[in-house]
Parts: C-alpha cells; sequence; structure tokens
C-alpha cells in the first residue's frame, strides 16, 4: 500500500504571522508607548475613566496607522531588504506576499486606524497621524532614504511625532511640553541609527543607500554620532527646566545621558563592531528609561 503524498500548503496561522511582521511590531510597540507617555503627561493628576478609555482606543488607532506605515516601508523596500541580512527575512523581501497584499493590508490598516481616530478621539490627532505616515511611509521611504546621507535628520521628523500624537488625543492641541518630547526624539534618532549603521555598513553600501558612514566614512559618522549625543544630553534636561517633571526625571535623565555620551565618546575614540553594536543597543535603553522615568516622575512630582 502506498504511502500518501502530503499536501503542502500555507496554514492561515503562518500567514498572519507574515502580516503581522510587516508592522514591525517592535517599531510599533516604541511608537505606542512614546505616544502614551504623551498622553499621560498631557493629564494633570489620575485620568478619569473617560480619559482612560480615549488613550485606549487612540493607542489602538496609532498602532493602526504606525503598523500600516511600516507594512508600506517593507513594500516599497522589498529589494533592498533582500540584500541586507537585518532585514533579508521580511515577508516581501523573501516574496512570501506578494505587492497586491502588502498594499491592500498597509491601505485597510491606515483606513481603520484614521477612521478610528477621527471618530472616537480627534480629528486633530487623525491628521496628525496621517501626516507621520506620509512623512514616514512616503516622504522618507521614497524620497530621502535614497537620496541623501541626511534621510535620518530629516525623517526622524516622523519618527519624533508619537508624543505630539498621545497629547493631541488627550488635549485636542499641541502644546510646548509636546514639542520637547518632540525634540528630545529628533535629536535621539541620528546617533541612533548612525550607530547601526556603522556594524552595518556594508548592508547598506550593498543596497545602494548613501546612509553617513558610506557617503562619508567611519571617522566622521563617529564624530557626527558624538556631537550628537552632546545636544540631546541638553535637550533631555528641557522637561525638568521648563517644569514638566522633577528632581527624579532629573536625575535619570543625566545618568541615561552620560552614558549615552560615554558610548558616543569611546566609539568616536576607538572604532569596533562590538562597541557600535553595544552604542546601538544602548539608545535603546536610553529612550526607552528616559521616558519611563518622564512616567514615573509625572505623579511624583
Amino acid at each position: 500500500m502506498s504511502t500518501p503524498i502530503p499536501v503542502q500548503h500555507t496554514s492561515t496561522a503562518n500567514v498572519l504571522r507574515q502580516f503581522y511582521a510587516l508592522t514591525k511590531p517592535r517599531v510599533v510597540q516604541l511608537i505606542v508607548f512614546c505616544a502614551l507617555i504623551g498622553m499621560v503627561l498631557a493629564v494633570p493628576g489620575l485620568p478619569s475613566w473617560f480619559d482612560v478609555q480615549r488613550a485606549v482606543l487612540a493607542c489602538i488607532g496609532i498602532w493602526l496607522v504606525a503598523g500600516a506605515a511600516a507594512a508600506f516601508n517593507c513594500l516599497v523596500e522589498k529589494g533592498i531588504d533582500a540584500k541586507m541580512k537585518r532585514t533579508a527575512w521580511r515577508p516581501t523581501a523573501r516574496g512570501q506576499l506578494s505587492d497586491l497584499q502588502a498594499l491592500v493590508f498597509s491601505a485597510l490598516l491606515c483606513a481603520a486606524g484614521s477612521a478610528l481616530l477621527w471618530l472616537t478621539v480627534n480629528p486633530l490627532t487623525m491628521w496628525l497621524t496621517f501626516a507621520t505616515f506620509v512623512g514616514y511611509a512616503v516622504i522618507y521611504t521614497v524620497i530621502l532614504k535614497p537620496l541623501t546621507p541626511q534621510n535620518i535628520v530629516i525623517g526622524g521628523a516622523s519618527g519624533a511625532m508619537p508624543p505630539v500624537l498621545g497629547w493631541a488625543a488627550m488635549t485636542g492641541d499641541v502644546g510646548p511640553e509636546a514639542l520637547i518630547l518632540f525634540l528630545i526624539i529628533f535629536l535621539w534618532t541620528p546617533p541612533h541609527f548612525w550607530a547601526l549603521a556603522l556594524y552595518r555598513v556594508e548592508d547598506y553600501r550593498k543596497a545602494g543607500l548613501p546612509m553617513l558612514p558610506v557617503t562619508h566614512g567611519n571617522e566622521f559618522t563617529r564624530l557626527q554620532v558624538l556631537l550628537y549625543t552632546f545636544i540631546l544630553f541638553a535637550a533631555c534636561l528641557m522637561p525638568f527646566i521648563y517644569g514638566m517633571s522633577g528632581w527624579l526625571y532629573l536625575a535619570v535623565a543625566v545618568a541615561v545621558s552620560v552614558g549615552f555620551t560615554g558610548y558616543a565618546f569611546a566609539l568616536w575614540r576607538s572604532y569596533s563592531d562590538t562597541l557600535a553594536r553595544k552604542t546601538f543597543r544602548f539608545s535603546l535603553i536610553h529612550l526607552s528609561v528616559l521616558f519611563l522615568a518622564l512616567l514615573v516622575d509625572h505623579y511624583l512630582h
């Protein structure tokens, strides 16, 4: 009796995992976390039940639109992603999902998130979130990234928007506090990404992307990382100076900023891929701890 030949098929669960991967979950989680910090800081004292409901809906809407932008980015950069070890696993780069599937998925997420923000939060938050989608998915991905080594600097404006979105969701406007949070992330983005680009330089060169280490070299990029951490250090003090936060935040901000600057200084003095990788990883710790300190300090200040 012959053995039956198994039928090859793609399970629904596997397809769902591929679509989920398109949303760059870890990046989107950080985006929503930063937006949530903006929401919390915008509400004096303990939030009411209405505030909690609005914050939850806003987080869902922002997650949907951010996931849509990530999926569109994967679609546009599938050829580049396929050439880079860091991104070659993405479903679009491997051909596991078609261009049409990725495009429809991105459009549906963006439409659903925008509608949710418009109907349950406020129009300002919807328009700011949609503008962020356009800024990242179109202006950064399609125009800036392949054309200029300053792509991360200019495109960083989109990545710095989450606290502004959170603030707008709760207040219906954009206050100076939200702009301070925007400035911190905007200045954090270049040293964060350039540290990554330093030890992934061959990937970027192979992909034909004009990242700073490719166009200006290793030494110049290391200097830029160091200089940006100095400016970032000053920006991280602004919530305390403006009165948004108290001494707890200040202590944490100084500690993590000294750490980030220390890594950047060591990297400038003597380069190694290992040190660049450690600098990149610490940059993630820096931003996460900084915003967590803002959150805790808000209820103690």
